[in-house]
């Protein structure tokens, strides 16, 4: 079972006041980052430039090898060991899904539910980036992400945080699509009577606000996970005593010169940041390549993926 540390009075309340100030973000068209910095979007250049790149990949005959290659997702298992766990969380298993970009590719969706349809785990948490675009509509992802949540609800429940790509708007969703989104909040995780924690906060790429940082700042737990989409807020985190960073944004670089080497992977915190596991400290972070694409549909020497993480003491 599972419980808000915010009864749902402050919830709603704490709500709104997000919904107002991330709409005016929203339409701004800026980037507000943790560091004060404020900037302009360059991602109507940036698919500019994509679109050039994809007509060279056509006329090379690679684009459709690279097309074969995002329709390609992986299910990459890992077992990680903390020895403050609770024993009643011992072998409780994460579905970690990120980056999803539903509507990128036809028929996406069928291909992320073949892949987890048979897989076992008992909580399902996901990093945002849902749909392709970064404004405009998001309708025609609503029926594609519900059937994709008929096979994603755990016993434990089913968590997102939004991404640089989503939209505030998509909050009102939350009931009908069966997935519970984390929103500068935390959630409690009950087994057996013994709790983790988990918090999930805003999308700190695009849309940072002084919320989001001062959620992590939790106490009392033997162990917690923070949901972020970007790793921007794990030193934070690391500095709250967090045990496990879930994040994306990355996607691994999705075009790579070979792997591990993206081209562009539109994360300055550094390399190691770019995918996989990584540590600051006691705090293991974990991003991920993405099951989706971003910007143009194709992948190079950089495989999607959906990620089981299985916890142990």
């Amino acid at each position: 079972m599972y419980q808000f540390l915010d009864p749902p009075v402050k919830r709603k309340e704490k709500r709104l006041i997000w919904a107002a100030t991330r709409s005016i973000l929203e339409n701004v068209g800026f980037s507000h980052k943790r560091s004060g910095k404020k900037s302009r979007s360059h991602w109507n250049f940036f698919l500019r430039l994509l679109k050039i790149f994809a007509f060279l990949l056509k006329i090379t005959g690679y684009y459709q090898k690279g097309y074969g290659n995002a329709k390609t997702i992986r299910v990459n298992e890992l077992s990680l060991k903390f020895p403050n766990l609770p024993d009643a969380f011992n072998g409780f298993r994460i579905l970690h899904l990120s980056d999803l970009h539903i509507d990128s590719i036809p028929g996406f969706v069928s291909l992320i539910i073949d892949k987890i349809k048979d897989l076992e785990f008992d909580i399902c948490l996901m990093t945002g980036d849902y749909r392709r675009d970064i404004s405009g509509s998001f309708s025609h992802i609503l029926k594609p992400v519900q059937s994709l949540s008929k096979y994603i609800q755990a016993p434990f429940g089913t968590f997102a945080v939004l991404g640089n790509h989503d939209t505030y708007l998509m909050a009102q969703y939350e009931e009908e699509s069966g997935i519970e989104l984390l929103i500068n909040e935390s959630v409690e995780i009950i087994r057996d009577g013994q709790k983790i924690l988990i918090t999930g906060t805003d999308d700190p790429f695009n849309f940072f606000t002084e919320p989001a940082a001062l959620c992590l700042e939790t106490r009392g737990y033997d162990f917690k996970i923070a949901l972020v989409h970007t790793s921007e807020l794990a030193r934070l985190a690391s500095a709250n005593r967090y045990d496990l960073y879930l994040c994306g944004h990355t996607h691994g670089g999705q075009i790579c010169l070979q792997e591990g080497m993206p081209l562009i992977s539109h994360q300055f915190e550094g390399k190691q940041y770019n995918h996989g596991l990584w540590k600051i400290g006691s705090l293991a972070g974990y991003t991920s390549r993405g099951a989706g694409v971003s910007g143009i549909p194709v992948r190079f020497n950089c495989s999607a993926e959906i990620t089981v993480i299985n916890l142990l003491k």
